[in-house]
């Protein structure tokens, strides 16, 4: 696993051992970041379920003001703490320990994010629905107007076309892998 581009392009990254966490492949990454290209620049990026902080980081590589990273797992969180400091990254970013529902009701209260990415670990997909209402539903003030959403899945896993006020609006598939992106329902949408 590499970073793909920016300023910390072609650098090395570890990965957690084991099949509890499964990274983002390269590939998928490039094709994600390729979407979010025009987004990226000084956006505050949430994400979630991080593991070992390819996605976060790749976003600070390429221009976002901020990373916030969200992990439970002590394994990952040691991985994504060794990342970040063999990067030599020491500012915009924070790392939170614990259960992304737990993290999300704290910090909605402090922080809104331009851009969420998540990737529960596919045998979770119950986190998938929750996480979506989640973002969409008593934590709107986690999302800054005009907000993206990507959740990372199985391709074979459909995920809803909805979550509360979270609408797909693009669907990209590479290999098994696939990414769902959401953005908030335009007021008559969300009535519909």
């Amino acid at each position: 696993m590499r970073i793909i581009a920016g300023t910390l392009r072609s650098r090395r990254l570890e990965a957690p051992a084991g099949l509890a966490t499964r990274p983002t492949s390269d590939r998928l990454r490039e094709t994600l970041f390729n979407v979010l290209a025009p987004r990226i620049e000084g956006a505050a990026f949430l994400d979630l379920y991080a593991g070992s902080g390819a996605v976060g980081l790749e976003a600070l590589s390429r221009g976002a003001a901020r990373v916030d990273f969200v992990e439970r797992a002590p394994a990952a969180l040691d991985v994504l703490r060794a990342n970040l400091a063999r990067l030599g990254v020491n500012a915009g970013y924070r790392v939170h320990a614990g259960s992304v529902r737990t993290v999300l009701d704290r910090i909605a209260k402090i922080a809104a994010f331009d851009l969420v990415f998540l990737d529960p670990p596919y045998e979770a997909a119950q986190d998938y629905a929750a996480t979506l209402e989640t973002l969409s539903g008593k934590a709107t003030g986690l999302l800054t107007a005009g907000a993206m959403v990507i959740a990372e899945h199985r391709r074979k896993e459909r995920l809803e076309d909805q979550y509360a006020g979270l609408v797909r609006t693009r669907l990209l598939e590479q290999g098994d892998a696939a990414l769902s992106f959401y953005a908030m329902a335009k007021k008559n949408e969300a009535e519909e």
